[in-house]
């Protein structure tokens, strides 16, 4: 159930359509942008200053300064709206003249705000031509009886494509208008403490800057917002995870380890000390009467899914189902490969449910869930449709959480009265973005990688030498080796100079034909890209090119090389995922990262630290450091909640603190229920983003 918003909220809850002199067409382009709501506006803060206090003298002004002027009209030479020429009019005051010159302007418009023999004041950059001084297209031309309408101090907005500065600023300034005196969420002390402003004025503060100071994230006003919008983010996932263990306490899971030993005695290998660890952290959830909600992180190859499968044959053993749920067809395809071959001397069936027709075989596989024969299924969203009922299931496993969001976690987890949930990651996620995505949950890590696994030594290439990594190609492939070719995009567009696999396969092709090379990416028919890929993994090919594809659930032990084209371009964290498709065999493995120069010096610090360390956690925090949370949280961490106001980079502590603080507020108040806590309600309501808090009940 959905939050009540408080009736004062409405107004900020309104279309910005609502707002004066916005229409449909450009609440079209701020919904792109911002969203479609007035409080959405609200939280698109400015990122530069304007400062218009400026009146020089015109005969000592600045070569580009922004200034501002009250000048008298003296002549003007308009042309006609259909000719090239410029309107050009000049004005003066005591101190000089001033030419304003305008390129296909309206002539009606320029002689009614420009006429001659009246004053004005006009605003803009003023450029030196001739070493005189002239100002193109004021940004602002008043009469003098309405000089305070233009502001001293003009903030300055991030925009996007048909969106001006002067409307987007109208219209925020109304929506802060709209704004309602409310009961302040944090108290007068707290406030004091951190010189913090009220919302309101927070608010007010930050679309008014008066000094560039004002702009910096840890400004007094700028450090409240931020820290409003991670407060509310700590309680809805606080709620959540109090909600859940409320409504489902958990079932007990003590297998009697029949399985889970068979299993580990066919292994040629024995556990890691971090997979004892995790296991033994699973195994105590699953016995505690308390529902399991927990997260485990691990590097490529470090041997999660065997940590999940154990927690699978636990719950198994006491006649329970399992599941688990993979973002695409591919991994879900390769997990079912991978646990079927584990699996194959302990009589357990393992079934696979994916998206697509109802055939025969999915209404019995349906049927099979439905009873309880079918123990262990994998697939990938099919399984969180309506017609998936489950008689007993006990454990959820998803892998690649970042792909997911909350709401998909929970919708396994309904699949159940009390499932238990377990997560997996194999991208390592910084501490400050694991309290934010993964607040709800326990966090297990897996920061040891089975014995005989080789370090993948990773070397920086120019693209001017392609040749030679063709040659040297080649020579792998004499030798048996299997090779991964990754490129950026699918085919050539006119917009960026990237080598597409579909050209890059021709070309490697006509140079490699001993290689058989396979084309795979994502605008393949999946039938195609799956036998292309079998290819490579039964060794019938040597050369794989593909897109990102193959960024999860591949896996080929024998593939020794992977040459990453257009490196630069990729971020660290998507780096470290594709090289870890190398290296899962015990010989050693390449990784080039073909880069095309001059680097930007972000481009060279994230080569750089490929080539330093193979370690997916130092990879994370700076892939943090370098790119912000932005991007970090961009795409690629979907799953992931999004901020306007906190920067991660910036306000870690005051994320622990908001955590803290959520963590004591729901302890004392699980509901939110009492009168001092209700402007917390309204907190969470005004940055109700999260997942999480479409699930909190408003009783």
């Amino acid at each position: 159930m959905q939050l009540q918003r408080p009736t004062e909220l409405f107004p900020l809850f309104a279309s910005t359509t609502a707002l004066p002199g916005v229409g449909p067409r450009l609440a079209d382009i701020m919904k792109k942008r911002m969203g479609s709501q007035v409080i959405d506006l609200l939280r698109h803060l400015p990122v530069g200053l304007i400062d218009r206090s400026l009146r020089p003298s015109l005969s000592n002004i600045p070569d580009g300064a922004i200034a501002s002027f009250e000048v008298l009209i003296i002549s003007a030479d308009i042309p006609p709206h259909n000719s090239k020429r410029p309107a050009r009019i000049i004005a003066e005051n005591a101190t000089g003249q001033l030419e304003l010159v305008f390129f296909r302007s309206q002539p009606d418009y320029l002689k009614s705000s420009l006429p001659v023999g009246e004053m004005r004041l006009v605003s803009g950059r003023v450029e030196l031509f001739q070493g005189r001084p002239q100002m193109a297209h004021p940004d602002y031309i008043l009469p003098l009886d309405k000089a305070n309408e233009m502001p001293d101090f003009e903030a300055v907005y991030p925009l996007t494509a048909g969106l001006k500065p002067r409307p987007l600023r109208r219209a925020i300034l109304a929506g802060l208008d709209r704004l309602p005196q409310m009961e302040d969420w944090i108290s007068a002390e707290t406030r004091r403490k951190f010189g913090w402003p009220d919302f309101v004025s927070a608010m007010q503060d930050a679309h008014y800057p008066k000094q560039a100071s004002d702009l910096d994230a840890q400004s007094n006003g700028r450090a409240r917002l931020a820290f409003d919008e991670l407060l509310a983010n700590q309680l809805a996932l606080t709620l959540l995870r109090k909600g859940q263990a409320e409504t489902a306490p958990g079932q007990i899971v003590i297998g009697n380890e029949a399985l889970q030993n068979q299993l580990l005695a066919s292994l040629p290998f024995n556990l890691t000390n971090a997979q004892e660890r995790v296991i033994s952290e699973i195994r105590s959830d699953q016995a505690s009467t308390h529902r399991m909600l927990r997260l485990v992180q691990g590097d490529v190859g470090a041997g999660k899914t065997l940590v999940a499968l154990l927690a699978m044959l636990n719950a198994i053993e006491t006649g329970g189902q399992t599941a688990l749920l993979a973002p695409t067809e591919i991994l879900a395809r390769q997990h079912f490969a991978t646990i079927s071959k584990l699996l194959s001397a302990l009589n357990i069936e393992v079934e696979l449910l994916l998206g697509g027709a109802k055939t025969k075989a999915k209404q019995d596989l349906l049927a099979r869930l439905e009873d309880g024969s079918c123990k262990l299924v994998i697939g990938t969203h099919a399984l969180l449709t309506d017609d998936v009922h489950f008689s007993d299931l006990k454990l959820a496993v998803v892998d690649e959480q970042h792909r997911f969001g909350v709401r998909q976690r929970i919708m396994l987890g309904q699949k159940s009265k009390a499932c238990d949930v377990l997560v997996m990651t194999a991208t390592p996620i910084p501490r400050t973005l694991a309290m934010t995505a993964y607040g709800d949950l326990d966090n297990s890590i897996l920061d040891e990688k089975p014995a005989g696994r080789q370090p993948i030594h990773t070397a920086m290439v120019n693209a001017e030498r392609i040749s030679d990594v063709v040659t040297r190609v080649k020579s792998a492939i004499a030798q048996g080796q299997r090779i991964y070719w990754i490129c950026p995009l699918v085919e050539e567009t006119d917009k960026l100079d990237i080598s597409a696999a579909e050209d890059r396969y021709r070309q490697l092709a006509a140079l490699l034909p001993e290689a058989n090379a396979q084309l795979a990416h994502g605008k393949m028919k999946s039938d195609e890209r799956q036998l292309a890929m079998q290819a490579f993994k039964d060794g019938t090919s040597q050369l794989l090119v593909a897109t990102t594809v193959v960024e999860v659930g591949v896996d080929v032990p024998e593939a020794g090389i992977m040459i990453i084209e257009h490196a630069e371009r990729f971020g660290l964290s998507q780096l470290h995922q594709l090289r870890g498709r190398v290296g899962r065999g015990s010989d050693k493995a390449a990784c080039i990262l073909l880069y095309q120069g001059p680097l930007s010096e972000t481009a060279a610090a994230r080569l750089g630290i490929m080539r330093e360390t193979n370690d997916g956690f130092r990879i994370a925090e700076e892939d943090l450091r370098l790119r912000g949370p932005g991007e970090v949280l961009g795409q690629r961490q979907s799953g992931m909640p999004e901020f306007t106001l906190a920067d991660l980079s910036v306000h870690s502590d005051l994320l622990a603190f908001a955590r803290r603080m959520a963590n004591e507020i729901i302890e004392q108040d699980p509901k939110l229920s009492h009168p001092e806590n209700q402007p917390l309600r309204t907190l969470l309501c005004l940055f109700e983003k999260d997942n999480a808090v479409r699930y909190l009940a408003s009783g």
